[in-house]
C-alpha cells in the first residue's frame, strides 16, 4: 500500500502533538512556535522548492541530515546563515518528519531557556554589585 503523502496538514498534526507548541504565522505563512519562538514554518522564500518546510536545528545536525538524505533535506543560500534546514515534504516520511519537528522544538526550546537563565543571572549580579558598591561607600 502506498504511503499517504506528507503535507501541511500532516505538519500541523505532528507539530501540535508536541508539548507547549502553538500554531502561528511568520512572514504570512503557517508556523509553529514553542515558548514564543518559531521552530518550523513553510519555506516561502523564492529559493525554496514548493512544498517545503523550514525547521530550525543545530547546524551540525543539519549537515548530517543533508549528507545522509539529500533527497529529503536541503539548504539554499538564503537559509544557509541560519541554524535551519529545509525539508521536502513530498519525500519525507511521517515518522522522519515527526522526529525532525521534535528535534527542532527541543533545539528552540532549550535555546530559549538557556538565554532566559543567562539573563536572570546577569540581573542578579548587577543587583548584588550595586548593593555591594553602596555598602563600601
Amino acid at each position: 500500500m502506498p504511503r499517504k503523502p506528507v503535507d501541511l496538514d500532516t505538519v500541523r498534526e505532528l507539530a501540535l502533538a508536541l508539548p507547549d507548541v502553538e500554531e502561528s504565522t511568520s512572514w504570512g505563512a503557517m508556523s509553529f512556535k514553542v515558548g514564543g519562538r518559531m521552530f518550523a514554518c513553510q519555506a516561502i522564500h523564492s529559493s525554496a522548492e514548493p512544498g517545503s518546510l523550514m525547521i530550525r536545528i543545530d547546524t551540525h545536525l543539519r549537515d548530517e541530515l543533508i549528507a545522509a538524505e539529500p533527497e529529503i533535506y536541503y539548504l539554499t543560500p538564503h537559509y544557509a546563515p541560519y541554524p535551519a534546514v529545509v525539508v521536502r515534504l513530498a519525500r519525507v516520511s511521517r515518522g522522519g518528519l515527526g522526529k525532525a519537528l521534535a528535534l527542532a522544538a527541543l533545539f528552540v526550546g532549550s535555546s530559549g531557556r538557556a538565554k532566559a537563565r543567562g539573563g536572570q543571572v546577569q540581573r542578579k549580579k548587577k543587583v548584588s554589585r550595586s548593593r555591594g558598591s553602596a555598602r563600601r561607600k
